[in-house]
Order: structure tokens, then sequence, then C-alpha cells
């Protein structure tokens, strides 16, 4: 009846005249661009009116969303948008309450084209840097919202848009609240376990990019817009801003969702995205992912052991990179988990193929832990395990003790097989070989199998080990890599060589040696021989060698089948040993009783074999098959070694399995051994002599004339020291072969001087008062 006069219009605010302006009449048109210019200008003219003009924007959207008019909506985002970005950084906090108010409106449709774009605002918004942070603001609705839609379950056109909404609205979310710890703490449990169960639901889709050796392959960019590759982004982003203290709530919800959704077994997607995590961490706080790792499967103590077995596959596929970050007790604190493990699944589970599964899996981790560790670590790891292994050896423990004893040597093992021997006495402490040594005399032949596989690869510094792997008498068939021994080796083996081959020479004397014992204890004696060539450790394998063909002939608890096997390693380590040292003579004598072997006792000579036919000839009734010692010494002799330990009586035959454990062979230690009681002392002596200021010691049968003087002044110094040299050798010579009234004759004091001083004394008693007489008997 009455018309509108336009005053109305009029009257209302001029941003909300501005606000209507820029939308036109049909949503077809789009924004109008040129009123937007007007607004934008007056909103920085205006920075106060900046929450009414957003909260107007947003009433005006919200009444659209409930028309459902949404191209409206879409024109009043696209504003929103623009004026957000217009905004100068200090202005913003006056806007961004509407905005959000408007995100999250938009998010609450459920038109997913309204979703998409709220969630494509949202990311433009969390790339703006504030200069202030909003202490209010929360983010709980986005975070539950965008989990959701990475779950969306719709059409399958859709449906990866919305998930790759809601990766790319929970990336903004990490992104707007990490950066700043005033805000928010998007760290805390319950966004956590949100966001990164919403990861892993689409990236379990992935195919996995990786090659054959499990590095991790670039993502294309063309795959950017998959929902699993955009979620593997975006796990390494989350995984990249954590701090240290962070880490654990990251990798918690990974865990229980493994857990939960049973993704444990098969587990290539646990070991897919643990190296996800491992790779994107920062370096130094890789071990916190091991230590969580390890937590959860002492968690899963009472889990099925595939379950087990599988958590343990995805900590040895990551271990080996948070071995170069750890140092010191974390080393160990790993190594004592491991351990502990393997003796609980021993105690619990002896006979189960699924539990010998879930053990060998320990063991692994442990070897590739140690493998990426530097070598003084991992003579630190062995020696740790050593202590682990229950002693002492009997044949009355159970066989979960037995059991442990056997996993704890091959955890040895496969820490053996990962560290290179520089020098034996390094490798070697008397803390870690002497049990070595104990466990090689073990009652069951699979652990001292075990025990000597250790020592192979221990000692195997020049790749012999597979040539040595068999008693062998063709010396043209093999070539082996020989060094000169250095020093610090021919210390170590004087010092430890007799407990050694004690060790290895009562191991042959045990009934229960099967033929890859007697094997394994030749491989070993043939490496010690290869690896610390020289003349004085050829005198000792030639006596441990007579000391072991004694053994076959003399022995009561050997069967004919050992005692052959034993006669084989003698004749090989007679082959081996001048092979090594180059000492012709001898090696044509141990050639020439091979051959005679080949023809009349073939079963004296390898291959070794477990039954022989019950019409070979025992070789007590060879004699002239058998190594001759006489023969022996006059070989060597001939060769240029000193033969005078090898004539006398053998070390070996006084004791009885088990003497090096506690109660060492006299032999060894007080006679007929380099480094014995006299030539220490006499070395001892003349060092002592040598090193004391003002004192000259004058050699034995040494004469002080005018020519040894003239001798000493003219002659150069290079000869002296040499003649010096030599004669040191002759008195270690001396003292070593003599017979021992030659000893005393030599050492004895001579006559002449003391009937000397008795001449003397007896002139002072002559020319002296009798109350002050000598007594000469006190002066004797």
């Amino acid at each position: 009846m009455f018309g509108c006069c336009g005053c109305c219009s009029a009257l209302r605010p001029r941003y909300k005249r501005l606000v209507d302006n820029i939308f036109p009449v049909t949503p077809q048109d789009g924004l109008v661009k040129a009123n937007l210019e007007k607004l934008t200008f007056y909103s920085l003219s205006s920075p106060e009116k900046l929450d009414r003009i957003g909260e107007y924007l947003y009433q005006k959207a919200a009444r659209d969303i409930y028309r459902k008019r949404y191209g409206f909506v879409i024109i009043a985002m696209e504003a929103m948008d623009q004026l957000l970005l217009a905004c100068h950084a200090q202005q913003l906090n006056l806007f961004v309450e509407s905005f959000l108010k408007m995100v999250q409106k938009l998010l609450e449709s459920t038109e997913p084209q309204l979703q998409i774009l709220a969630t494509q605002s949202f990311v433009k918004f969390a790339n703006i840097e504030e200069d202030t942070p909003s202490y209010h603001r929360r983010y709980d609705f986005f975070v539950s919202k965008f989990s959701a839609m990475c779950h969306s379950g719709v059409a399958n056109d859709t449906r990866n848009k919305i998930r790759i909404a809601g990766i790319q609205g929970l990336q903004a979310v990490v992104r707007k609240t990490v950066s700043d710890d005033l805000v928010e703490n998007i760290w805390e449990p319950v966004h956590m376990d949100k966001i990164v169960p919403s990861l892993l639901f689409n990236m379990q889709e992935s195919t996995f990019h990786t090659n054959e050796s499990g590095e991790e392959m670039p993502v294309p960019e063309e795959q950017s817009n998959d929902p699993p590759m955009l979620a593997e982004t975006c796990m390494r982003e989350l995984v990249s801003r954590a701090s240290f203290g962070h880490i654990r709530a990251v990798l918690k919800p990974v865990l229980r969702h493994f857990d939960l959704h049973k993704l444990w077994v098969p587990n290539l997607f646990a070991i897919h995205t643990f190296r996800i995590i491992i790779f994107s961490i920062q370096a130094q706080y890789s071990y916190t992912v091991v230590e969580t790792l390890m937590a959860h499967l002492d968690e899963n103590s009472k889990s099925s052991p595939t379950i087990r077995t599988s958590i343990v596959d995805v900590l040895s596929k990551i271990i080996a990179i948070a071995a170069g970050e750890s140092v010191g007790p974390s080393v160990l604190e790993i190594i004592n988990s491991l351990l502990n493990h393997l003796r609980d699944s021993v105690k619990h589970g002896t006979s189960q193929m699924e539990e010998k599964m879930y053990q060998d899996a320990l063991i692994n981790a442990l070897g590739e832990f140690a493998n990426h560790l530097p070598d003084y670590q991992k003579i630190e790891i062995m020696m740790f395990i050593m202590n682990k292994i229950p002693f002492p050896l009997n044949e009355n423990r159970s066989p979960a003790d037995n059991l442990l004893q056997s996993m704890l040597l091959k955890s040895l093992l496969k820490v053996g097989t990962k560290y290179q021997t520089i020098h034996l006495n390094t490798t070697f402490p008397v803390s870690f070989l002497e049990p070595l040594l104990r466990m090689s005399l073990a009652p069951d032949p699979d652990m001292r199998l075990l025990v000597q596989k250790i020592l192979h690869t221990l000692i195997d510094r020049h790749n012999n080990l597979e040539k040595l792997t068999k008693p062998y008498v063709d010396t043209n068939e093999i070539s082996l890599t020989l060094e000169k021994s250095s020093r610090p080796d021919l210390i170590f083996i004087n010092k430890h060589g007799p407990i050694i081959y004690d060790a290895l020479y009562t191991s042959l004397q045990m009934d229960s040696n099967a033929v890859k014992n007697i094997e394994a204890v030749y491989t070993t004696l043939a490496l010690l021989c290869v690896e610390l060539a020289s003349s004085e450790t050829a005198i000792d394998l030639l006596q441990l060698v007579l000391g072991i063909q004694s053994l076959s002939l003399n022995s009561t608890v050997l069967s004919n089948a050992q005692k052959f096997n034993l006669h084989a390693v003698v004749i090989s380590l007679l082959t081996l040993v001048p092979l090594v040292v180059n000492i012709q003579p001898l090696l044509d004598y141990a050639e020439k009783l091979v051959a005679s072997r080949k023809q009349e006792a073939p079963h004296l000579l390898p291959d070794l074999q477990e039954q022989y036919p019950a019409n070979c000839e025992l070789a007590n009734k060879l004699p002239h098959l058998l190594v001759d010692q006489m023969a022996l010494c006059e070989y060597v002799k001939s060769g240029g070694l000193d033969p005078t330990r090898l004539a006398q009586t053998s070390p070996y035959g006084a004791g009885g399995p088990g003497a090096v454990l506690g109660n060492p062979r006299r032999s060894w230690v007080e006679v007929g051994a380099r480094g014995s009681v006299v030539e220490i002392g006499n070395a001892a002596e003349v060092d002592s002599v040598s090193s004391s200021p003002g004192v000259q010691r004058k050699l034995p049968e040494e004469e002080l004339t005018f020519e040894s003087m003239k001798k000493v002044l003219t002659e150069p110094p290079e000869s002296r020291k040499e003649m010096e040299a030599e004669r040191r050798e002759q008195i270690s010579h001396t003292f070593r072969t003599a017979p021992f009234s030659e000893l005393v004759r030599k050492t004895q004091p001579k006559k002449k001087l003391q009937n000397k001083l008795n001449e003397i004394f007896e002139n002072l008693q002559r020319n002296e008062n009798p109350r002050k007489t000598i007594n000469k008997q006190h002066i004797h």
C-alpha cells in the first residue's frame, strides 16, 4: 500500500551496504569484484569495523546455508578469504573469530562441496603468520571434523576429495599450532589420538613405495593428491616437528592403532610406518623410537609369539638407524632388554616353533643393532652377553637352561659376525677369553660347536675361513691369504696360547664329539696357524699335533671313528704348518705320509666320516704311517728352527677334560714353554741391570783386555748392538736348553776370588791387635 522511499537503506551502516553490494543478483554471475575492492579499502581504512564486517558476512552465509542457496555461500566465503589476505597481521585478530565461525558453519553442513571449500579457506588461514597469539582460540572442533573427513566413506568420486581435504585440514591445524607454544597444545593426547589414526587409516592403502633394499623412495609429484601419499607427507611433517618431549605423544597412538586393528601380522605396513617415522624424526631422538617399541614389546609379553615376532622384526628394521645415536648406557640398555626378552622366551616357550621364530628375531635384532656400532662397543656387547650366560656347565642343567645358553651363544655369534678383528689382544681380553674357553668344554656338543664358530669369526681376518672349514691334505688345491704376524699378536699368543691350545685339545677328548665338532676344532687351529704364522707358533702347533696323535692312540673313551677323525686332523695340520711357515723338508715329509696313507690306510685321511667300514685297521698297528717325533725334530731343524721344545715330553696328556677351567697343567705354566719362569726372570734381570744408572753388566765369558777395549772404541755402534743382541740370545738359549748341573756351574762364584779374600783376611789378622780380630766366619 505504501512504497519504500529508500530511506531505510540509507540508514543502514555503511559496512552492511558495502557487504550487500558484493553479492550479484544471481550466484552464477560470481562475486562483484569492483564492490569487493571498495569493501577491502573500507576495511583497511577502518580496521575497527573488521569484526562487524566478518560477523555480518557470517550471518548472511548462515542464512543462505539454511536456505540451501549454496552459490551465495561460496561467494561469502570467497569474500572472507580476500579480506583475510588483505588485512595486516596486527589487525587479524579482529576478523579471525568471524572467519573461523564461517569455516565451522560450512564444515558442519552435509554438502561435500562446502566442506572442501571451508577446508581450503582454513589452509589459507593457517599459512598466515600472526604477530600476537590468541590464547583463547581453540581448534578442538577442527581436529575432530578433519579427522572425521579422513574416514569418509561416501561414493568413490567424492570420497577421495573429502579425505584429501581432511588430511590437508589436519596438516593446517598442526602448522598453525606447533609454531607457537602459547597457543593450544596440539600434542595433547586428546588431539593426537584423532590425528595420528586418521593419517594411518589413509596410509594403509599405500602401495609401500620402497625399492628392493628397503630404502624410502621419493613421492612422485603427480601422486601428491593421492590420499595415502598425502597422509604420508603429513605424517612426516608431524613427526619432524615433534620435539623430544612430544615424540611419545605421536608414537603411542601409532602403537595403539596397530594393536586395535591387528596390523602387526603381517607387519609390512608396520615396517613401512616406522621407517617413515625413524627417517623423519630428528636424529638425536631416534633412540626414543626404539625405547618406545621395546616398552611396547614388554606390554605384549603375554601376546602370541607371532605378534611379538612381528614387533621385533619391525624393531630390527629400524634399530640400525638408532644405533648410530646410541652411546654409553643406552647401548647396554637396549642389549639388556633384548636379552631379557630372550631369557623370558626360553623359560616360557621352549618347544613351540613360533616361539623359536621369536627368539631368532630377537637375535637378528641384536645383530642389526651391533652392526652399526663402533668396534669397541661390539667388544663391550660381546663381554656383556658372555656375562649373561649361566655357569657352571654340567649335565644336570634343565633343558631351559641349556637352551638359554645356546641362545645367548647364538647372540654372541651374531654380534661377532659384525665385528672386524684387528688385533687379537683387543678382541680377546682375558675377561672374555676365559669364559669363552670354558664354554668350549660344555657337555652339549652343539654348544661347543657354537663356541668354535664364534672363535672362527673372531680369529679370521683375511677371509680364509671358507677355505679351512674342513681338513685337507692337498696343498696345491688351496690358496691362503697370508700376512706376517704383528708383534701384539705374537705377544698375545705367547701369553694366552697355552690355555687356548689346552682347551682345544681337551675338547677333542670328549666322546660326544660328532664330525662337525672335530672339523670345527681343526678350523680353529688352522686359522690360528694362518693368522699367527711364525716359527714360534709352528713349534706349539707341532707339539699339539703330537698330543692329538697320542690321544687318538691311547684314548679309551673315543670310538674308532673318532680316532680315525683325529688322525685325519693330525695329518692335515702337519701339512698346513710347513706350508704356512715355509719349512720345505717338513712339507715333503708330510706329503710322503699322505701318499703312504692313501695306499695303505685311506681312512686316516680326510674326509671325516661318522662311520667307517669294519675292516679299517687301527693306527696302532700301522706305526710307519704315524707322525714320528724324532723325524719331526730332524725336519724342523733342517728347516732352520730350534727343535728343542719339540723333542721334550709333550705337554699334552697330563690332564683330563676340564683341566683348563681352574687347574691349568703344570707343564704349561712352569716348564717347557716360552715365557717360562726362567726366561722371564732372566729377561727381568737384563732389563733391570741395563736400566740402573751407573751399573754396567759384564756378559759371561767376556774378558776385559786391551784388545777388547780397542775393539769397543773402534767398531761401529751397529755391529756392537748386533753382538750384544746375539749374546743375549745365546744366554736365553743356554738357560732354555742347558742341563741343570751346567747352569749351576755357570752361576757359582769363582773360587779364585774367594781364595784371594781369605788370604787378605789372614794377613790382616797377623798384623793387627789380637783384640781387634776380624770374624772371618761372619764375613764368609
